[in-house]
């Protein structure tokens, strides 16, 4: 094979796979930007009434992601047959991948309130380590948005079930518009709340948190509403609810494949909020800087996390249909586009990166860390974009274990415990620390690239069905 041959097989896609990728992805791509740029004028608007009240909110929101991710997490393995089945043509396996969704969510959400309710002090207190007047503050704040937060779960919960069925069918541009209004109500309602606009009571972080709750009630009723009404074209919604049978094959295989990905995910959201508690032992500024940085680090990946997304549902929908060569083949053009993307992304992020920690009402310190953080999470989004087409392109064929392998297994051996003994046994500052902790994703673009080259992830899991 020639250098032209390989590239245009291999690397580079011809205008119809650019045309392909770009009608999934822009759809998600709006509605993760806007989504991301709400909750960072959200952040902007907590930040301009004190830096105690914008640490308790990233703390708890630390705390919550950790159950978005296990959503996300429980979700994937029956999203990946839902995909698998809509490309076969199976509405009636779409169906119980579907009912398999929502068992899931109810078990999640049962299992997140107990928690959240019996310990959500403790775990709050794990970020504050300083004792400090500003930390007590910080812990009152987090305590009040937690429990006004933990209304939001289920809609939350709900909402992942139905947009991403519907986002396996290809359906994008709902969820967007639904995201997209329910983002707008969060920020009319936080600058209401927030502040005390138009007669309304100013409760700061608390109303912050219950912009939030009727944001999450809004984007349900606008997906479920549409999806309902529109059951001739998304089939799967037919009786949907006259029971909730399963074949049983089915749910052992979806258990089966789904467990990994759900652990992995699980453990990858507590090593996210572990990494941050490892952080915060280099004083109570780290956090209030690195809220900054990962706040302004969510707008900037949207292409990023949006390419995963696409990802399983064409990869997903190649492999259900048979097409195994060419679902090979586009999995490295994507991988190869979402690179480029990223480096683009990323240079304009350096190039802000000094600038937009200017526009929090904080201090010089907490700035000035906050722009160091942005700079090296700029550095390093080319490596994240790559490692994201690696982990969603296994995950749709099915190669769970791997997955796990790869991603949770990774963070936990290698991330967090060299994070654990930087921050513990040595004296290095936090900035070079970070560097080194993010830079762990060298090693994971290596993996992936041996892992995805192996092919062995290249499996139609549908067609015993």
């Amino acid at each position: 094979m020639n250098r032209s041959s390989f590239l245009k097989t291999w690397v580079i896609g011809d205008r119809k796979f650019y045309r392909t990728v770009c009608m999934l992805l822009i759809p998600i791509v709006i509605q993760n930007a806007v989504s991301n740029f709400v909750n960072l004028l959200d952040n902007l608007m907590i930040g301009q009434i004190g830096t105690d009240q914008m640490s308790g909110v990233a703390i708890v929101n630390q705390l919550m992601l950790v159950f978005n991710i296990s959503v996300f997490g429980a979700l994937s393995a029956p999203g990946i047959f839902s995909a698998q089945f809509y490309g076969a043509g199976d509405h009636e396996g779409v169906r119980h991948t579907f009912r398999f969704k929502l068992v899931l969510v109810a078990i999640l959400l049962a299992i997140a309130l107990m928690l959240f309710g019996l310990f959500g002090t403790p775990l709050i207190r794990l970020y504050l380590t300083d004792g400090s007047a500003s930390a007590l503050a910080a812990q009152g704040y987090a305590e009040d948005y937690l429990r006004v937060m933990l209304l939001g779960l289920l809609p939350f919960a709900l909402t992942c079930a139905y947009s991403g069925t519907l986002r396996s069918m290809g359906e994008t541009m709902i969820p967007m518009f639904a995201g997209v209004v329910a983002m707008l109500t969060n920020l009319v309602g936080n600058y209401i709340l927030i502040f005390g606009h138009f007669g309304a009571p100013a409760l700061g972080a608390v109303g912050a948190a219950v912009a939030t709750v009727l944001s999450r009630y809004v984007e349900l009723a606008i997906v479920a509403v549409f999806a309902h009404r529109h059951t001739d074209r998304f089939r799967f919604l037919q009786g949907a609810y006259r029971s909730l049978r399963i074949p049983g094959t089915l749910v052992k295989t979806m258990l089966i494949k789904g467990a990994p990905l759900m652990v992995n995910e699980v453990l990858f959201s507590v090593g996210l909020a572990v990494l941050t508690q490892c952080y915060s032992v280099r004083g109570y500024m780290v956090i209030a800087a690195l809220n900054i940085s990962n706040t302004i680090w969510n707008v900037f990946t949207v292409v990023v996390f949006a390419f995963g997304e696409a990802v399983s549902i064409i990869i997903g929908q190649k492999l259900g249909s048979g097409d195994l060569e060419d679902a090979e083949h586009t999995a490295w053009k994507l991988a190869a586009f979402n690179f480029v993307c990223c480096v683009a992304v990323g240079g304009l992020l350096a190039a802000l990166s000094g600038a937009i920690p200017h526009l929090y009402n904080t201090e010089v310190e907490i700035r000035n860390l906050a722009s160091q953080f942005i700079l090296i999470l700029a550095l390093c989004m080319p490596l994240v974009g790559f490692v994201n087409c690696c982990y969603f392109t296994l995950r749709s064929g099915g190669k769970m274990f791997v997955t796990f392998i790869f991603d949770s297994g990774f963070m936990w051996v290698v991330s967090i415990s060299l994070a654990f003994v930087l921050t513990r046994f040595t004296s290095l500052p936090i900035v070079p620390l970070y560097l080194i902790i993010q830079l762990t994703d060298v090693l994971k673009c290596i993996l992936g690239f041996i892992f995805m080259k192996r092919g062995s992830w290249v499996n139609n899991m549908v067609s015993e069905f």
